[in-house]
């Protein structure tokens, strides 16, 4: 049985931006609802997301949603990872790092790791915590 887990995101206003952010860095398809095109909203959370999903090549799908007002955001650490050894999802995990590190502070910088990959963690300029493990 073939299980896809997808990384959703909450954010407290920016989920627009940060979704087209994303699909700078990912490419890939994208789509957005906002509270007035899914629930007909009139008041401040009318232009917020209630609803984005950026589905990117390789299966990654992505997904993302403004906190209604009043609610807190949770943002929770997003890891990309490649499980074998292939040269293309390397240099493509090196190029995803270098894109999401613009605006980024930068945890832990991407570089061979103890384990023998190549390993990188930042924070985006959205505040979310990203982990990248790149293997050869």
């Amino acid at each position: 049985m073939t299980i896809g887990l997808t990384p959703y995101l909450q954010f407290s206003g920016t989920a627009r931006h940060a979704l087209e952010f994303y699909h700078s860095v990912f490419g890939g398809d994208l789509e957005m609802m906002t509270y007035a095109q899914g629930m007909g909203t009139e008041d401040e959370s009318k232009d917020l997301i209630m609803h984005g999903s950026l589905f990117i090549e390789r299966g990654v799908h992505l997904m993302a949603a403004d906190a209604p007002p009043g609610m807190p955001s949770v943002l929770g650490t997003v890891s990309l990872s490649n499980s074998a050894p292939d040269d293309a999802e390397h240099t493509t995990l090196e190029k995803w790092w270098e894109k999401l590190s613009e605006g980024a502070e930068i945890n832990e910088p991407m570089a061979k790791s103890p384990w023998g990959d190549t390993f990188g963690m930042l924070t985006d300029r959205f505040g979310v915590p990203w982990m990248v493990n790149a293997s050869r």
